[in-house]
Order: structure tokens, then sequence, then C-alpha cells
């Protein structure tokens, strides 16, 4: 097979997602190609695809089937069902993916469930670890609606914390609460819940005014991790209160970076056992075929639904 369809940026049609045949994968060979049968969407690499150049190719997250394994032996056989993720161009019928980034999915796992965990899930895993122990202390997870927030709530809680989830809109407080969130924080001012703080971690993907309201919002030697700034990039806060609080950080979270450090595939298969023994529940909010992908990816820019949305590729 030399070409295939895949998920390109064209400005020229409405919504600049399309499908196109393009180049089959020629794959390393530490890489396995996989037949992916879904796909789901992240707001980081839609926002891209709104000023990428034409023809580049956007897509994180796969779940599918080994159709050629690894040439130097490494990683699952041919057949095996696996979920995995690329810096770019995962929403293709037939890619390359290196197989410290694969992970095999047990059987009652679905691909549209394994699909939503590689960059959300993940996220969430890596945001979680650099707590530590959480048990029996305060964590505050903002933008909680979204599909990393939705999978803080439940890592947290699994860990024994008492979680407080920010939300913007109240259309979503129940969502949020049915991910396990002992209380919900409703609005643009996180400092109206002062019975929570002060934090042991904060989770935070908001920004502006609520990334400075949550540096003074923290426990002794407490952490927030900021992973997005979805109201804005400036930030004004109380660096004397901040340094007084006494061993209080901000850490800048960046997935591919922290895959360096540890493998996609340790931390997936993590999260495949949680979804497999029930533990871990992905909400998919949308879920259809990958030629709607310029409509759902619009839709994800607007906000119109909480959790994930996986789109199934028709080969």
């Amino acid at each position: 097979m030399s070409k295939i369809r895949a998920v390109v940026v064209d400005p020229s049609v409405p919504g600049r997602l399309v499908l196109r045949d393009v180049d089959a994968p020629t794959p390393a060979p530490n890489e396995a190609v996989i037949r992916v049968a879904a796909i789901s969407l992240n707001r980081g690499e839609i926002r891209r695809s709104t000023i990428a150049e034409a023809g580049w190719r956007p897509g994180w997250d796969l779940a599918g089937v080994v159709e050629t394994p690894a040439a130097d032996g490494s990683g699952p056989v041919v057949g095996t069902r696996v979920v995995g993720l690329l810096r770019g161009g995962a929403w293709g019928e037939l890619v390359s993916v290196p197989t410290h980034s694969l992970a095999e999915l047990p059987p009652s796992v679905s691909f549209a469930q394994a699909a939503t965990l590689p960059v959300a899930g993940l996220t969430a895993y890596h945001a979680l670890l650099k707590g530590g122990s959480v048990l029996g202390r305060s964590v505050l997870i903002t933008g909680a609606s979204g599909g990393v927030g939705y999978f803080a709530i439940q890592l947290a809680k699994l860990s024994g914390a008492k979680v407080v989830a920010h939300i913007r809109r109240p259309e979503f407080e129940s969502f949020v609460k049915n991910a396990g969130a002992d209380s919900v924080i409703i609005g643009e001012n996180i400092a109206a819940n002062d019975q929570s703080a002060p934090y042991h971690l904060i989770v935070e993907s908001v920004g502006g005014k609520t990334l400075g309201t949550a540096l003074n919002l923290l426990a002794k030697d407490g952490t927030v991790v900021l992973f997005g700034v979805s109201a804005g990039a400036e930030v004004t806060f109380n660096a004397q209160q901040f340094f007084a609080t006494g061993g209080a950080s901000l850490y800048g979270l960046i997935l591919f970076h922290e895959l360096q450090r540890e493998s996609a595939a340790i931390g997936l298969q993590r999260l495949l056992r949680l979804v497999e023994t029930e533990q871990l529940r992905p909400h998919i909010d949308i879920e259809g075929d990958w030629t709607q992908i310029a409509d759902v990816a619009q839709k994800l820019l607007d906000r119109t639904y909480p959790g994930k949305a996986v789109l199934n590729i028709s080969n």
C-alpha cells in the first residue's frame, strides 16, 4: 500500500481539517505499524491546526491493531490491540509508533475507551505524581470539566485526596461530581472556597487570574502543576505571600518532556489496569466517524461538551 488516508490541514476548506491521501508510513526499526481504529481529540493539537500550514498532519492519540511489528523485535506482535501516541500525525489509517509509546489493551477495554488515555490520561497521571502522596490532603483541580481534569479528579480520589473541582460553567457541576469531586467551585474566583484551602497540590490549566490566586492558596511545601493557560498567559500574584508559605513551588508540565523520563508505555499500562478494573472511567461525550473531524474539532474549541471526543476510523 503506497497511499493511506489521513487527517490533514487544508486552509481552503471550512474547518481546515479534511481527509486526504498521504504516503503510507515507513517505520524505523523500533516502530510498529498500527492500523488505527479510534482517535481522540485534544485542544492543543486542534488549536495548532487553526494556524498550521497546508498539509500539516495533527494527531496525538490513537488505538488500533499491530499490523507490522517492530523490526528490532521490541514491542507487541502482529494482531495485538494497542493504544499509543505520537507527537503528530496519529490520525491516519496506518501509522508508525515507537514501541516505547505503545501499551497492550486488556480484552475488556475498547478502542474508544483506550483512545481517550494517551494525552489526557497521561497528563493527569504525571500531574498527580508531582504531588507525591496526597492521602488525606486537599487537591484543587482547575478546568476540571476538561479531559485532563476529569481523569485528574478520579486519580486524586483513588489516591485518597480530598478533591475540589473548579469549573467556570454551572451546567458541568454534576459531571465533575460524578467523577468524584468532594466539592465544586463554580465561576472565576477559586478563593471563594476558603474551607478547603490551603491545598497540597493544585492541578492548573486556566492561567490568568486563576493561576495568580492559586499560587497563594498552597499549603507549606505545596505544588501548583501548570499545564495550560486557557484564560490567559499573563499572571499577577503576591510573590511575598508565595515564598513566605515555605517550600511552595510552581511546576510547568509538558507531557512530551515527562515522557523523556518515563516512557508512555509505563503510564498507559497503569491507566489501562485501572480502566480494566473499573476504577478509572473514561468519559466519551461525542463518538462518531472520523469524517466528522472538522465539526467535532470546532465543538471542542467552542467548549460545547465536557470529557472527550472519540472518532472511529472507517477503513
